[in-house]
């Protein structure tokens, strides 16, 4: 019989047998960020289309091409999260939460959603990790946040990373650029393609982003933006890259970096590897001190950062780094008879409440299809229980490994005898 439907193009299954690596990672990513002050927050997965529009930016890819837009039943226009810090953005203005103290240090794990040609690194849905810090302009938030992301991929021991870093300047900056950017690509007008003659008179910054090789192969001899900073922002620039420098942190400056969307200000940043191809791109960040005004709020300059867990996972699969394996089984109790069962029923919730991992048959196998389950999945131990032994009020208990076995009482001390066997057994378990 064919399936009814199968997964939507450009989506994927993150199946038992692989979700403990994301677990993995996700718990490095929660204990760094834990150390640098942050708390989770976490939005809704849609948000009214105009937060984006505004926030991320009427010129950018996302808007006009990738965003997934619909009307509601009652005629509002929604769209999917395209990305987390507008939604994150949203939140701190509707609640408020600059009248608890500042900085707001807040982090997220998140679904996304762009329409965009799937390919290796770039799904239309994809995962997040990200960091949202408001209520500072000091360039020693800018460096603090870069650390933050560079203890993660130390922690996960990823190397063949390059950092790179640029500033965009503010508005008053970004403005005279804009003349020289417009000026430039001007004589270039015939050979840009349609996307980027559009943005020729909206915003000429989104040109050096673009993806086309004849579009990219102009932009690479266009005006620099830090040959058009003001003083302000060069001296937030070089503020930032002292503070790296103290921290230990090694970079590039790369003047071409604009980032993707249109709330970014001065400070911006990438992780960039070769190992994955194309999508090399696994951290993207920078400063954004316009958009809370941008959103109705008021002036709350704010920074922030992305990783994309597929693409992470990626390259630490390229690069070989073993993710520890899921925590096994520590004891299958195999049974025969009802009577068996019930006391299965009793013993698996002891060692559960030890904080052991133990299973017992659930479907009515017989003994020996149970004893096949208990080596599938990789049960440590094994016991078996019939009328026998719940009538001794003892069993023993099997070493997978080894054959080694050892009789142990069916009482309320079972769990801890059990713990103590393991222990000296000197097995990786937890407790």
């Amino acid at each position: 019989m064919a399936l009814i439907t199968k997964k939507i193009k450009g989506t994927e299954d993150v199946l038992p047998k692989e979700s403990y690596k994301w677990q993995f990672v996700e718990k490095i990513m929660r204990d760094e960020s834990r150390k640098f002050g942050f708390k989770e927050i976490r939005t809704p997965v849609f948000e009214h289309t105009e937060l984006f529009a505004r926030g991320v930016g009427q010129t950018t890819d996302v808007v006009q091409k990738e965003m997934y837009t619909f009307d509601t039943k009652g005629g509002e226009s929604v769209t999917l999260r395209p990305e987390g810090t507008a939604g994150a953005a949203r939140a701190v203005l509707e609640h408020a939460l600059e009248n608890e103290g500042l900085p707001i240090k807040a982090s997220y794990f998140v679904s996304c959603y762009r329409y965009e040609k799937p390919q290796a690194g770039r799904l239309r849905e994809f995962h997040q990790f990200g960091i949202e810090e408001y209520g500072t302009q000091d360039p020693v938030a800018d460096a603090e946040l870069i650390c933050l992301a560079q203890s993660i991929f130390d922690r996960l021991q990823i190397n063949q990373l390059r950092l790179e870093i640029n500033s965009i300047g503010c508005p008053a900056c970004r403005a005279e650029y804009h003349k020289a950017l417009k000026e430039y690509f001007e004589a270039y007008k015939d050979e840009l393609c349609d996307t980027c003659n559009s943005r020729l008179e909206k915003n000429p910054m989104r040109i050096l982003d673009c993806k086309s090789p004849i579009c990219s192969k102009i932009a690479e001899n266009a005006p620099k933006i830090t040959d058009y900073l003001c003083d302000e922002c060069k001296e937030h620039f070089s503020a930032v890259q002292s503070y790296l420098d103290a921290a230990g942190v090694e970079y590039t400056v790369n003047p071409t970096i604009v980032r993707g969307l249109d709330y970014y200000t001065k400070t911006v940043f990438e992780f960039v590897t070769d190992c994955i191809g194309a999508q090399g791109t696994v951290c993207g960040g920078g400063r954004y001190d316009g958009l809370i005004e941008e959103l109705g709020g008021k002036h709350l300059p704010s920074l922030g950062f992305a990783m994309g867990m597929e693409r992470l996972l990626m390259v630490m699969e390229s690069q070989g780094i073993q993710i520890p394996d899921a925590d096994e089984c520590s004891l299958y109790i195999a049974t025969m008879g009802e009577n068996a069962k019930v006391k299965a029923v009793e013993l698996v919730a002891q060692v559960r409440n030890s904080g052991l991992i133990a299973e017992t048959d659930v479907i009515g196998r017989g003994l020996r299809a149970q004893m096949k389950y208990a080596d599938k999945i990789g049960a440590k131990y094994s016991l078996v229980i019939g009328d026998n032994e719940i009538e001794q009020n003892s069993a023993e208990v099997k070493n997978m490994t080894t054959g080694e076995k050892t009789t142990l009482a069916l009482d309320k001390t079972f769990a801890e005898k059990f713990a103590v066997l393991q222990l000296t057994a000197n097995d990786s378990f937890k407790i």
